[in-house]
C-alpha cells in the first residue's frame, strides 16, 4: 500500500512534501540505485542487525539536538555529524528504524528541515526487513565523509514567536500527545496542558493498533505488527476533520512524535503541513503564553517521591546485603 501511496502523492503534485512513506520493494529498489539507507537507532541496536550498507550515528533524536531543550544543536555541529556519516540531505535518503518508531520520522523531518526534497521512510524498518527474509547485516558500512553546508528551510517548521502568531491566524494546530499530556495529567515540562484550539489526536492513532506498546509490554502480543500504518482511508477518516488546503502545525513534547503525523498529513494531501520544532517544551517555557487545562510541575513534591524512592532502594540494598551474609 505505502508504495501506491507514495505514487499517488507524486502524481497529486504536493505544494511541499516532507517526504515519502515507503515499502520493503521501494527499499530494495532504492539501494539499487544507490540511495543513501539511514538507521537512526542507537548504535547498539544498530550493531546487533541492520540493513546492509546503513549508515548509522547513533540514536539520530540525541546525536542532532540538545539533550536540554531538545532543540537541533548548532547548524555547524550538525554539518559535521552527518558530514562524517555521508549523510547528504541534497542526496536521496531513506531512513528506517523499528517499525512504527517516530525517531525515523525525525530523520525524515531531518532532512527536509535542511532542504532535502528526496527523502522517504520505511515505516516497517529493520521489522519489515526481517519479516521480508531479507539480509541482516552485523557489519557497519565505512562511509565516505562530505563536507556540508547546511541552511534550514522554513516551509517545513515554525518557532516559538510565529507559533504564538499562527494560533491567532486560524491555522490548524494538532497535538500529536498523549491524551494525558494533552489534559495536563501527564506533565513533561514546566507546565502540562495544550496550545488552545489544537486538537489532539495522540500519533499512536497512526497505526493498525494504538495499544501495540501497551500490549507489547503486557505480554498481549508476539510483536509489533499492530504498529503498522493504517490504510489510506482509515488515516483519511482519522484527520476528516481537517481541512488540507489550510497551513497545518503539529506538535508534540519536542517535535519526535509531531513529525511522524506531519508527514502522514503531507501524504495524504495536505498542501502546508509545519512541525513545531520546539513543541510543548518550548511553549511551556513561555509562561505569558496561552494554556488549556494548564498545570504547574510541582517541583516539591517530585523531591519527596525521590526521597521516599532512595530511602526504599536503601532498605532493599540493606536487605540484600544481610540475605548475602546469612548465605554460606
Amino acid at each position: 500500500m505505502h508504495k501506491y501511496l507514495f505514487l499517488l502523492i507524486l502524481l497529486c503534485g504536493n505544494a511541499f512534501s516532507m517526504g515519502n512513506i515507503v515499502d520493503t520493494a521501494f527499499v530494495i529498489e532504492a539501494q539499487k540505485r544507490g540511495a543513501i539507507i539511514w538507521d537512526v537507532r542507537s548504535a547498539a541496536e544498530f550493531q546487533k542487525g541492520h540493513i546492509p550498507g546503513a549508515f548509522n550515528i547513533g540514536a539520530a533524536a540525541q546525536a542532532l539536538r540538545d539533550p536540554n531543550t531538545e532543540d537541533f544543536k548548532p547548524v555547524a555541529e550538525i554539518e559535521k555529524t552527518l558530514g562524517a556519516a555521508g549523510l547528504d540531505p541534497s542526496k536521496e535518503i531513506v531512513v528506517y528504524s523499528s517499525r512504527g518508531d517516530a525517531n525515523a520520522y525525525f530523520g525524515l523531518y531531518t532532512i527536509a528541515y535542511f532542504g532535502g526534497k528526496l527523502g522517504s521512510v520505511y515505516h516497517d524498518g529493520i521489522d519489515g526487513w526481517r519479516a521480508s527474509g531479507l539480509e541482516i547485516s552485523t557489519v557497519a558500512a565505512k562511509p565516505v565523509p562530505v563536507a556540508l553546508k547546511l541552511t534550514p528551510n522554513p516551509a517545513v517548521s515554525v518557532d516559538t514567536p510565529q507559533m504564538l502568531h499562527a494560533r491567532n491566524q486560524g491555522v490548524q494546530i494538532v497535538d500529536a500527545r498523549s491524551v494525558p499530556e494533552f489534559k495536563g495529567n501527564d506533565i513533561r515540562a514546566v507546565r502540562g496542558g495544550h496550545i488552545p484550539g489544537a486538537i489532539n489526536i495522540p500519533y499512536e492513532q497512526n497505526w493498525v493498533d494504538p495499544d501495540t506498546v501497551g500490549k507489547l509490554a503486557r505480554k498481549q502480543v508476539a510483536d509489533n505488527t499492530g504498529m503498522s500504518l493504517k490504510p489510506m482511508q482509515e488515516l483519511k477518516k482519522l484527520y476528516a476533520a481537517l481541512d488540507p488546503e489550510k497551513e497545518t502545525i503539529v506538535y508534540c513534547q519536542s517535535g519526535t512524535r509531531a513529525s511522524e503525523t506531519a508527514v502522514v498529513l503531507s501524504q495524504l494531501g495536505f498542501k502546508n503541513v509545519k512541525v513545531y520544532e520546539p513543541s510543548w517544551l518550548g511553549y511551556a517555557a513561555v509562561l505569558s503564553a496561552p494554556a488549556n487545562n494548564e498545570t504547574f510541575f510541582n517541583v516539591g513534591a517530585l523531591n519527596t517521591r525521590l526521597s521516599a524512592m532512595q530511602q526504599r532502594i536503601e532498605h532493599l540494598e540493606r536487605e540484600l546485603a544481610a540475605e548475602k551474609a546469612r548465605k554460606p
